[in-house]
């Protein structure tokens, strides 16, 4: 099955890449584009899921505010996570219907495409029970948190490499008390690799894991028109 991934070198405003994500989605429900992959960086943000609790967030908006960090209730599944420079974000618009209708089975899809990526680098990467995502022995480095609407999914997951660790400690990660997290960096210190080399582990788990041949093109790059107009909102 042919797809389209589209990646971005640049930090992007979570409500920039909300917004991106919304139009792929309502193109994809309508079949006017195949699956398409987003990824990339946020700018500093902390998000709550449906499930997440104001509780969670350990500082004052203006506290937030101070520290650059916007903060997002979000449409996704989850708890509370934090989004930054150095952290990959996977965002695919994916058609889950006929064998593959079940947010179980895609979720699991999800963590393998994470517990693979880690291997790539000789980090072993374990699912833990009754939580999602991925986790190491140092911390939980991929959170996972999606919707689907008519099938299709969005939001995604988020994969740690080298990201600062600080807007962690400002929220309780995943609604879980006392658990730490972790980065690749944390993990391989400095043979930690690139964001680059990271990114298509990523895709390449990606292709694998969920059977879509990845076109895969760069926000600065040559595109086709219609993902060019569906992603700057023109």
């Amino acid at each position: 099955m042919n797809a389209w991934s589209l990646s971005f070198s640049e930090p992007v405003p979570y409500q920039q890449g909300l917004d991106m994500q919304r139009r792929l989605l309502a193109a994809r429900q309508e079949s006017r584009i195949p699956d398409t992959v987003l990824i990339l960086q946020h700018t500093p943000v902390v998000t709550l899921g449906n499930r997440g609790r104001d509780n969670y967030l350990l500082k004052t908006e203006e506290e937030y505010r101070s520290l650059g960090i916007e903060v997002f209730h979000a449409e996704r599944g989850g708890d509370v996570t934090f989004h930054g420079p150095g952290q990959w974000v996977l965002y695919p618009i994916l058609f889950l219907g006929g064998n593959e209708a079940d947010s179980h089975g895609y979720l699991n899809n999800l963590e393998e495409i994470a517990i693979r990526t880690l291997g790539d680098y000789g980090i072993h990467g374990f699912r833990r029970e009754g939580k999602s995502g991925a986790w190491t022995d140092a911390g939980k480095v991929a959170a996972i948190g999606f919707r689907l609407k008519k099938w299709v999914s969005f939001h995604g997951m988020s994969f740690n490499v080298c990201n600062d660790l600080m807007g962690f400690g400002t929220i309780v990660p995943c609604g879980l008390v006392g658990e730490p997290v972790a980065t690749v960096k944390t993990v391989l210190g400095d043979d930690c690799p690139s964001m680059e080399r990271v990114r298509d582990s990523l895709l390449n788990h990606f292709s694998d894991v969920c059977n879509r041949k990845l076109e895969r093109f760069e926000r600065t790059g040559e595109m086709p028109a219609i993902l060019h107009e569906l992603i700057s909102g023109e």
